[in-house]
């Protein structure tokens, strides 16, 4: 599958033929380094290197960094060796994939950072790029986080257009339980304490608090532990860098964050040859 992708983002930048490099090329052989021009967590340097190996490039290669290591400002995170033509072909797909993947594992270790001393779990979302999410949810956990589900396929979420199609919570979930097998975990959002208490009647797995404020949180978890406490408690919405820690705080077990994709900056890293 990732050879696939990698296969797809290379036709679409180079597609019949990189005219400037056809042009300029004869056959050299050059050393390059990748070169972070600022601080950041590395992700992605084994789909850069399969990048230029999918060109047919027969290369020495050296990393520099272990994956998921913070690198400054100046260091070399991956050194190349080999054919000159194929590292110009896929120097942009190459760049453009570690520059967005570090980018979302250094958003995510900042994120996690704030609540390391708890037993909170940051959780991504599906909030992804269309045909990318493969390695935007790779690079979260490189940053420190976990996937939720992965696709529609792998987890039963029962979200508010979801309980107004079916009328309400109870059917909703009455209508899962007898297609599904209990093999998949049933989540269910939530968005005021009355649908906390329906969906806790019902032994739902997880329940979501969708957009509660911090002091709502607080009285949601009270409810849960009263009633149900097996049903664990995920937060989401709203939810960032200044105010993770007061959330982690409050008894919860997850935080999904669809930020720390969707809103992940770019790292700026550059390749040089030597």
């Amino acid at each position: 599958m990732v050879d696939e992708l990698l296969k797809s983002y290379l036709l679409e930048d180079i597609g019949r033929v990189d005219l400037t490099t056809e042009g300029i090329y004869r056959g050299e052989k050059v050393r390059a380094v990748i070169v972070a021009k600022e601080d950041g967590v590395i992700a992605g340097l084994p789909f850069a290197v399969r990048v230029f190996r999918l060109l047919g490039g027969d290369y020495k290669v050296k990393f520099a960094l272990r994956e998921g290591s913070y690198f400054h400002k100046g260091n070399v995170l991956l050194e190349l060796e080999g054919d000159a033509k194929t590292l110009l072909m896929g120097e942009r797909v190459a760049l453009n994939i570690l520059q967005r993947l570090s980018g979302i594992a250094t958003k995510t270790r900042q994120m996690v950072a704030k609540i390391k001393d708890t037993s909170v779990r940051l959780l991504d979302t599906r909030k992804t790029t269309p045909g990318f999410r493969l390695f935007e949810k790779y690079a979260v956990k490189v940053g420190g986080g976990e996937n939720h589900r992965y696709a529609l396929y792998d987890m039963v979420l029962i979200k508010d257009n979801h309980i107004k199609v079916a009328g309400s919570i109870t059917e909703a979930v009455k209508r899962i339980r007898k297609l599904i097998p209990p093999v998949y975990k049933i989540e269910v959002e939530v968005s005021n304490l009355d649908e906390l208490r329906e969906a806790l009647d019902l032994q739902v797995d997880i329940v979501m608090l969708d957009n509660f404020p911090l002091e709502l949180v607080k009285k949601a978890v009270e409810i849960v532990k009263s009633l149900n406490s097996s049903t664990k408690i995920e937060v989401s919405g709203g939810i960032n860098e200044s105010n993770i820690s007061n959330y982690a705080a409050t008894g919860i077990d997850y935080i999904s964050s669809g930020s720390i994709i969707h809103s992940a900056r770019w790292l700026d890293l550059s390749m040089k040859f030597l």
